[in-house]
C-alpha cells in the first residue's frame, strides 16, 4: 500500500488530542535516560509536548496551529511553527533533538533527519515504530486494513539507520499497562478503549481508511469482546504489566 500523503490534517482532528496523548512517565524516564547530559534539546514535530524533558533548555517545532494552542494550555513552551524539512535554526544550535512519535508524518524523512543533523551537535533521538513488528499485536487480527496503513506509513528501521548514516543503538520500549500515551499498543490490556470515538481521533491511521471502513473495524472487535472471544483469545493480556510490541528508540552520536 502506498501513501501519497503522510500529514494527517490535526488543525482539523486534533482538538483532544492532548487529551488522550500525554506523557508516559516510564517512557519518558527511558527517553531522559538517552538523552544523557544534554542541557539544550530542539523536539521535531512536537505536537501537544509529550516526552519534553522538564530540566532542560526546549525549542519546540510544530506545523499544527491546533497542537501549537494545545501546548499553551498545557504550560508547554510555546513552538515555532516550522517543518521539520526546514529548521530555522543555526547549524549545531542544540547538544541534541528529538521526535517523538512523529516521522511518519513527514514528507520527506530525509530532509528532515538531514536538519535535524545539521542544527544537532551530540545526538538524535528518534521514537518510531518498527513496521515489520507491527503484526505481534493483536489488533492486527481486527483492524488488518488499518495496520497494513500503518506498515505503509512507518519507515523501516534499517532505512533510518542509513539516513542516520549507521552508526544507531536500536532500543525496544517496553509499554506498561497503564501507559499514559494513547498510541494503539498503549490498549494491548484495554481494548474497550478502542470503542470511543476520541481515542481512536488520537490515532492517526485511522484517518486513512476508506470512507466507512472504521465502523467496520470496530464493529468487529466490539462484536468479540461482547460475545467473550476476545478474552478468550488474549485476555491474559489484561493483567500482562508489559508489551513489549514495535516500539522502538533510534539512538544516533554525532
Amino acid at each position: 500500500m502506498k501513501i501519497e500523503n503522510r500529514a494527517t490534517d490535526y488543525d482539523s482532528t486534533g482538538h483532544t488530542y492532548s487529551g488522550y496523548r500525554r506523557t508516559d512517565p516510564q517512557i519518558a524516564s527511558l527517553v531522559l535516560r538517552v538523552l544523557k547530559n544534554a542541557k539544550s534539546v530542539v523536539n521535531v514535530g512536537a505536537g501537544a509536548g509529550s516526552y519534553e524533558p522538564e530540566d532542560r533548555y526546549v525549542a519546540a517545532v510544530e506545523p499544527s496551529y491546533v497542537m501549537r494552542s494545545q501546548r499553551l494550555a498545557n504550560s508547554k513552551v510555546p513552538a515555532i511553527n516550522a517543518k521539520s524539512d526546514a529548521l530555522p535554526f543555526d547549524d549545531n544550535s542544540f547538544d541534541a533533538s528529538m521526535a517523538m512519535l512523529t516521522i511518519h508524518h513527514w514528507d520527506d524523512i530525509l530532509k528532515g533527519i538531514s536538519e535535524m543533523k545539521r542544527v544537532s551537535k551530540d545526538r538524535i533521538v528518534i521514537m518510531t515504530y518498527d513496521p515489520d513488528e507491527l503484526k505481534k499485536f493483536w489488533n492486527i487480527h481486527y483492524f488488518p486494513e488499518l495496520i497494513e496503513i500503518e506498515k505503509a506509513r512507518y519507515p523501516k528501521i534499517e532505512l533510518l539507520q542509513k539516513y542516520l548514516d549507521g552508526s544507531c543503538k536500536i532500543i525496544p520500549v517496553p509499554i506498561p499497562l497503564d501507559c499514559a500515551d494513547g498510541f494503539q499498543e498503549a490498549y494491548y490490556g484495554r481494548p474497550e478503549e478502542f470503542l470511543k470515538k476520541e481515542v481512536r481521533n488520537s490515532q492517526s491511521a485511522w484517518k486513512f481508511l476508506p470512507g466507512g471502513m472504521e465502523e467496520v473495524l470496530v464493529k468487529r472487535l466490539e462484536d468479540d469482546l461482547k460475545s467473550g472471544g476476545w478474552d478468550k483469545k488474549f485476555g491474559h493480556y489484561r493483567s500482562e504489566p508489559f508489551l513489549n510490541g514495535a516500539l522502538r528508540l533510534i539512538i544516533s552520536e554525532l
